[in-house]
């Protein structure tokens, strides 16, 4: 059996992780982790889905006995350890350096069909 009150103090650690790394504030993880989006893989997704679906029903009293606390022992441990290693600066980093490498990547063809039209008008 969980205890519904140490269960529901882990997700809000969880929660206070996302608010830290994300800036997301959010009472329930469900909403949390819809705001976050693809910005995390996929099984964090369903880790995050399992641990809602098991605290709602906590809420019950003859479901919550059927709870087995070792099935919820990995999903929380590997959403943390997602959420932990999340690194914001690295995305931010990586979305500048995608956009300018796009605008490079513009500016080459612009500059390769400007050589184009003045060799075809003879001014090169």
């Amino acid at each position: 059996m969980i205890d519904p009150k140490h269960f529901n103090d882990e997700i809000a650690k969880l929660l206070k992780l996302v608010d830290a790394k994300f800036g997301i504030q959010s009472d329930e993880l469900s909403e949390a982790m819809r705001k976050i989006g693809r910005r995390l893989p996929q099984a964090a997704h369903r880790n995050a889905a399992r641990l809602v679906e098991a605290q709602q029903q906590l809420k019950n009293p003859k479901i919550a006995l059927q709870l087995d606390e070792k099935s919820l022992v990995k999903p929380y441990a590997s959403l943390r350890s997602d959420l932990e290693t999340y690194d914001p600066a690295d995305r931010r980093k990586g979305a500048i350096l995608g956009a300018l490498g796009v605008t490079v990547f513009n500016l080459i063809i612009v500059v390769i069909l400007l050589i184009c039209v003045l060799i075809w008008r003879g001014f090169l």
